[in-house]
C-alpha cells in the first residue's frame, strides 16, 4: 500500500506540473487568437477558454456512465460549480485585488448563469434527469453562446492584430495537455481518496470535482498574474454554464443518470447560494480581496460538512 500511495503521489505532481505549463500555452494563444478576431477578453473567457477547461469534468462524466457509475455526473457538475465560485474565484480575488470588470456581467451572462443554476435545481427535484431535459439544456448552451456572442459584437472593437500559426499550435497542444494532465490528477486524486477509505459519494462532490476544476484554477490564475483578471472571471462564469448545461445534458445520453438524494438535500442548494453570491458581489464590476476571502471560507465549510457528514 506504501508503494502504490506513492505511485499515485509522484503521479498527481507531475500531472499538476503538466497542467501548470499546458494553462499558460493556453490562455495566451486563445486570446491572442480571440483579439486577432476583434473579440474582447471576457467574451474569449466566457467561451473559448471556459469550454476547454470545463472538457475534463465532460470527459469524466461520459466515462462514469459508461462505467456505471453514474451518480458520479451531477455529483461532478454541481461539486466543480461549487468548487469553481467559492475556490477559484476566491484566489483570483486575492491575486488580482480586486478583480475589476470591464464588461458588464449582469447584461447577459451573469442572469443566464443564474438562470441555469435554477433550471438545474427544478430539474433535479424529482430525483431524475429525462430526455427532454437533455434537449432542453443543449439548446440552452447554444443560445447562452449565441447571445453572447451577439452582445460582444455590440461593444467597441479593439484594433486586430495579425496572426501566425503558432498561436493555434499551442491553444491545441495546451488544449491536449490541459485535458491529460487533469486527467491523470483526476486518477492520482480518486486512488488517494480511496486508500484513505473515504466515501465514493464524497469523492465525487470532493476530489473529483476539484481534479475536474483543477484547470479552471490554474488557467484562472495564470490569467490573473499576467493581469487578466477578465479571461479569469469569464472562464468561471462561462465554465460554470458549460457545467451545468453540457455535462449534464451529454452523459444521459450513455444513460441513465442516478441522482443520488443526499445532493438534494446539501450540495444542490449550496450551488445554488454560491450562485447568487458570485452576482451579488460582482453587481458594482468589481470584486475585492476581502469578498475573495469571503467566499474561500464557504468553501472550507462546504469540504468539511461534506466529511463529517454522516
Amino acid at each position: 500500500m506504501g508503494t502504490e500511495l506513492l505511485t499515485y503521489l509522484g503521479l498527481f505532481v507531475v500531472s499538476l506540473g503538466v497542467l501548470l505549463k499546458a494553462s499558460d500555452w493556453f490562455v495566451e494563444s486563445a486570446e491572442e487568437i480571440g483579439l486577432s478576431f476583434g473579440i474582447s477578453p471576457f467574451i474569449i473567457g466566457l467561451t473559448i477558454v471556459a469550454f476547454g477547461t470545463s472538457l475534463p469534468e465532460l470527459a469524466t462524466s461520459v466515462a462514469a456512465v459508461l462505467a456505471g457509475n453514474s451518480e458520479i455526473v451531477v455529483g461532478n457538475v454541481i461539486g466543480s460549480n461549487i468548487t469553481n465560485i467559492a475556490l477559484v474565484l476566491g484566489i483570483v480575488a486575492l491575486i488580482a485585488n480586486p478583480i475589476k470588470l470591464d464588461y458588464n456581467i449582469w447584461h447577459v451572462d451573469m442572469p443566464y448563469l443564474w438562470g441555469s443554476a435554477f433550471l438545474l435545481y427544478f430539474a433535479l427535484l424529482d430525483g431524475r434527469f429525462t430526455f427532454f431535459e437533455s434537449i432542453l439544456f443543449l439548446l440552452g448552451i447554444i443560445i447562452f453562446l449565441f447571445y453572447s456572442i451577439k452582445s460582444d459584437d455590440d461593444e467597441e472593437k479593439k484594433e486586430r492584430t495579425k496572426l501566425g500559426a503558432r498561436p493555434f499550435v499551442l491553444l491545441i497542444v495546451g488544449g491536449i495537455l490541459v485535458w491529460l494532465g487533469a486527467d491523470y490528477t483526476i486518477q492520482a486524486i480518486s486512488h488517494l481518496s480511496v486508500l484513505a477509505g473515504i466515501d465514493p459519494e464524497v469523492i465525487a462532490l470532493s476530489a473529483v470535482a476539484l481534479g475536474t476544476s483543477l484547470p479552471e484554477v490554474i488557467v484562472s490564475v495564470s490569467a490573473a498574474r499576467k493581469g487578466k483578471s477578465s479571461i479569469a472571471v469569464g472562464n468561471v462564469l462561462g465554465s460554470n454554464i458549460f457545467n451545468t448545461y453540457l455535462v449534464m445534458a451529454i452523459p444521459s445520453f450513455f444513460g441513465t443518470l442516478i441522482i443520488p438524494e443526499n445532493i438534494l438535500i446539501f450540495s444542490l442548494p449550496f450551488m445554488i447560494a454560491m450562485t447568487i453570491l458570485f452576482g451579488i458581489i460582482s453587481n458594482n464590476k468589481k470584486i475585492t480581496r476581502w469578498e475573495g476571502v469571503l467566499v474561500l471560507m464557504f468553501y472550507a465549510f462546504y469540504i468539511v460538512a461534506l466529511f463529517e457528514a454522516p
